[in-house]
């Protein structure tokens, strides 16, 4: 949500600026903006909608200098408009853009109010530069006026200040909202993700909670939360800049899913040469997972049905009980804790913060450890966890997860072996797993060569406004995975049940206006599935089934079958996702939707 860019050099630093909101549009915006001090002073230039209409002003008022802020926002205090959109400024000297929410924001306004602070936005954010300013006044420089500014706010933020005295550094502040710096040669950035800076560097600070960075062309200071100058690793990304591009595709989601095979090769890769190879997995805290008795699984959206399907894995595998809850509502709960649990968050960002709030507020003594599932090793999230079991999904871009859900599966059965090795579960049965997992990436490989057939399939969910997902056992997560797809990009209203549960209150919506999709592997539940989807055709529903070949479903009036090639049990869920992804796919890309940027959402969830 939202996007932050910053950078300071000796050339004109508005092109790497609007370079790099274009890279973070993934994030979901409404506005974008830019704040430059060039020989004219401070020039701020906004626009509602997209960053190309934004470049196209830059343009046309030529504005330039050697430092500068930018911001893709996601509206949160007041509609979005330019008005709303930042860097919003104090004075004419003074500009700030941020990325979170300030829950202390309406007394402060009331305050500066009183004190004859003009405002002329209906934001949160605007209290904060005129704080700043208000310090500045007092006789603070710019980074004294920021930390002390901050100390002040309540909520979360990432903060980029610009001012005119002083024109030779910009701040920089992460506070539950991720940020990083980019190093250059003789210039330097910041960022809300590294990918916005990769054209021009690969080198990076990823800055901790409460850290203030001072930013100059030719160095970069960094404090704690108490004001200490603090030393912070650098990192050296370890991907191409190619990852972050479309390439051939034509959009980024469609090249996600066909990465597949090759990111799950990157998931499994060194992890699965011999049962043995399962105690590197957690090498560092490998006795925690001899204390383990139960696991709590934390998680949001497509995480969440990762965490689903775990849970089914976990007790039929590795003996260990499992619950599975969504990160916003466990957060706000009170919790029994059974003595011996792991508390188990997954994650493609590391940043969500729901998921991360939950994560701080581990303090009872029967947790055991906390282990992250996730895809960034820099992020907050793995930072603060003792076990960390990295998918290597590299860089994902569209807002709908796809390679980074299946890689997430991938990497949550290797926890459930490791876990399975230490509570008894028969090695030869482990290395049946292991070797059946061999198998997916050819499998994935399969699944995508159905993409023709599944595009045909598209057409016919094109003028729908409601669709039916259906599934049983490992299969009921992975049909709310394809509902969930479905509703997101291309904006028909879907949802998902477990198929035993039609008679229970779904059959009533069934009619041949709205399809019903069912995921059918050829398991012990499939001849409970068939009784289901009969009663989906006695009642004029339209069934499109996703089966396995040996399934015995065939095509007839009003049942159309697409075959799957046949899957080891423990990889169903993994194959079956597949072809629900490239459904919702060419079913937004028929609509006229945006794909990769669907209305309303945003990638990174860093807000509550």
């Amino acid at each position: 949500m939202c996007g932050i860019v910053g950078a300071i050099g000796e050339r004109n630093v508005a092109g790497i600026l609007l370079t790099g909101l274009k890279r973070l549009e993934y994030r979901g915006y409404d506005s974008a903006g830019v704040a430059i001090i060039g020989q004219d002073g401070l020039q701020r230039v906004r626009r509602e909608g997209k960053v190309q209409g934004l470049e196209d002003a830059v343009q046309a008022s030529h504005t330039s200098g050697q430092i500068g802020i930018a911001h893709t926002r996601w509206a949160t205090h007041g509609v979005p408009s330019e008005r709303n959109a930042h860097p919003h400024m104090s004075g004419d000297d003074l500009a700030l853009v941020h990325n979170g929410i300030i829950e202390n924001y309406q007394a402060l306004r009331d305050a500066l109010q009183g004190e004859g602070y003009t405002f002329t936005s209906d934001t949160d954010t605007e209290v904060i530069v005129h704080l700043i300013h208000q310090a500045q006044a007092r006789g603070e420089d710019l980074l004294a006026a920021v930390q002390s500014t901050v100390r002040r706010l309540r909520g979360a933020y990432a903060l980029g200040v610009v001012s005119t005295s002083d024109p030779d550094r910009f701040i920089a502040v992460r506070s539950g909202s991720p940020l990083v710096v980019g190093l250059g040669i003789g210039e330097n950035y910041v960022a809300s993700d590294q990918l916005a800076l990769l054209p021009v560097t690969t080198r990076f600070i990823f800055l901790q909670e409460g850290d203030v960075a001072e930013v100059c062309r030719d160095s970069v200071r960094i404090f704690d939360r108490d004001g200490t100058q603090v030393e912070r690793d650098i990192h050296e990304f370890d991907g191409t800049h190619e990852d972050a591009e479309k390439g051939e595709y034509r959009h980024y989601m469609l090249k996600e899913i066909f990465e597949q095979p090759v990111a799950l090769q990157r998931t499994l890769e060194g992890r699965l040469g011999s049962v043995a190879d399962l105690d590197g997995l957690f090498s560092e805290n490998a006795d925690l997972l001899h204390k383990v008795r139960n696991i709590q699984i934390i998680a949001c959206g497509t995480s969440y049905h990762a965490g689903m399907i775990a849970r089914y894995w976990l007790e039929a595998l590795a003996g260990v009980p499992c619950q599975v809850e969504v990160a916003s509502e466990f957060r706000y709960r009170s919790h029994v804790v059974p003595e011996g649990t792991l508390f188990v968050t997954i994650s493609q960002s590391g940043e969500t913060a729901d998921t991360l709030a939950a994560l701080r507020a581990t303090s009872s003594p029967n947790y055991v450890g906390r282990l992250a599932v996730c895809n960034v090793d820099s992020s907050s999230l793995v930072r603060e966890s003792e076990l960390v079991l990295l998918t290597r999904a590299g860089p994902e871009i569209g807002v709908a997860s796809t390679k980074a859900f299946t890689t997430q599966l991938a990497a949550l059965m290797m926890l459930v072996l490791a876990l399975g090795r230490v509570r008894g579960l028969e090695q030869a049965r482990i290395q049946t797993v292991l070797d059946e997992m061999r198998q997916l990436p050819g499998l994935i490989q399969q699944v995508l060569q159905l993409d023709g057939d599944i595009e045909k399939l598209a057409e016919d969910f094109v003028e729908k406004h409601h669709t039916l997902f259906l599934g049983r056992g490992t299969q009921y997560p992975v049909a709310m995975e394809g509902a969930l797809k479905l509703k997101e990009i291309s904006y028909i209203h879907a949802e998902a049940y477990p198929a035993g549960e039609l008679k229970h209150g779904p059959l009533a919506l069934v009619d041949k206006d709205m399809p019903v999709v069912a995921v059918a592997p050829n398991d012990e539940l499939l001849e409970k599935l068939k009784s289901n989807l009969q009663e989906v055709r006695a009642r004029g529903g339209e069934l499109y089934i996703f089966a396995d070949r040996d399934a015995a479903l065939q095509n007839e009036d009003g049942v159309t079958v697409l075959n799957m090639p046949p899957v080891p049990e423990c990889l169903i869920p993994i194959v079956y996702t597949v072809p629900l992804q490239l459904l919702s796919y060419h079913v937004a890309v028929m609509r006229g939707t945006d794909v990769d940027q669907p209305r309303n959402l945003a990638k990174s969830v860093t807000v509550e």
